[in-house]
């Protein structure tokens, strides 16, 4: 997958606009978390090409909570991990947690 890591704050914004022109997923991942790992295993192998429609981002949170509690504020929703949240035209419009994280769900929002 294309990921584009997340570490600063001031990436919201930058993704605020880029979702302006493209459809943005932020992926919040625990690394202490198996089923977190579960979820982004099954994210990345069903990535296909056609998934490169989408921008995104891999938060991981334990390192940067700061950053996931923005989003959480930002985006209006509720902090979950692991959490799969897109963004369009500058707003959430969707988020999935745990095993209903779903790619072709995502898709679908392009």
């Amino acid at each position: 997958m294309p990921w584009n890591r997340l570490e600063r704050l001031d990436q919201i914004s930058e993704i605020i606009e880029e979702s302006k022109n493209q459809t943005v997923v932020i992926y919040k991942h625990s690394t202490r978390c198996s089923i977190s790992s579960m979820a982004l295993n099954r994210l990345e192998r069903n990535w296909t090409a056609e998934g490169n429609q989408l921008k995104v981002y891999y938060l991981d949170l334990i390192q940067f909570r700061e950053i996931s509690n923005a989003i959480a504020e930002q985006f209006r929703v509720q902090h979950e991990s692991p959490q799969a949240i897109v963004i369009k035209n500058s707003k959430a419009v969707h988020n999935s947690s745990h095993m209903s994280i779903d790619y072709d769900a995502m898709l679908k929002l392009v």
